[in-house]
């Protein structure tokens, strides 16, 4: 099976790489395909370095680069969805498609964007994920045929940076095995570069 992910991004900023390539180092390159990068936008080098599968197709038109491709077998991670992701949806769907940033807060439902298209959806619960997290709970439900339900979860962890300076993060993300919130490495310090220009400014 593969993921793909509709970017949704002019760019790619720095959270964006680190969550790209810690999803292709964790579910392998060769599964993850991005899908509507213009092909103006300039992709990192240490992306393509990883192998990822870059395109400007939309993901309506993947067959011309995925000869198995067939849209009835698209899942659509979608909040909105009425059905949650199981274990069996494995054999149902060969293609996981994720519209994203998924982690953007406030949500702008981009995901609606693709919904319109008629993929059949499943949601991960309701709570706000980022796109790793996110890529990160699909892989287990389908792969390690761990339930949703079963996986373990920290909800809007504090991130500490010193002994005065903290950031609760909006989003949901999988518990590790010491119960630290999992993170692409590196996430932590640029998110206390963000939090630290935020303050710059006043």
């Amino acid at each position: 099976m593969k993921y793909v992910i509709e970017h949704m991004e002019d760019g790619f900023s720095n959270w964006v790489i680190l969550e790209y390539s810690t999803i292709a180092k964790e579910i392998g390159a060769e599964n993850l395909i991005l899908s509507s990068v213009k092909a103006t936008t300039k992709v990192p080098q240490e992306l393509l370095d990883l192998g990822i599968i870059v395109t400007p197709l939309e993901v309506t038109n993947l067959k011309e680069i995925e000869p198995d491709f067939d849209i009835s077998k698209v899942c659509l991670l979608d909040p909105s969805a009425k059905s949650a992701l199981k274990c069996s949806d494995s054999s149902k769907f060969d293609y996981f498609l994720f519209g994203g940033i998924l982690g953007d807060h406030p949500p702008r439902d981009r995901t609606g964007e693709l919904r319109k298209l008629g993929f059949e959806g499943r949601h991960l619960d309701k709570v706000q994920m980022t796109t790793d997290t996110a890529v990160r709970v699909t892989d287990k439900v389908l792969n390690k045929n761990q339930e949703l339900e079963d996986i373990e979860y920290i909800d809007f962890p504090q991130i500490k940076f010193s002994e005065h300076e903290s950031v609760e993060m909006p989003f949901r993300y999988v518990k590790s095995s010491s119960n630290e919130p999992i993170m692409p490495n590196g996430m932590k310090e640029l998110i206390y570069e963000d939090f630290d220009r935020s303050f710059d400014g006043f």
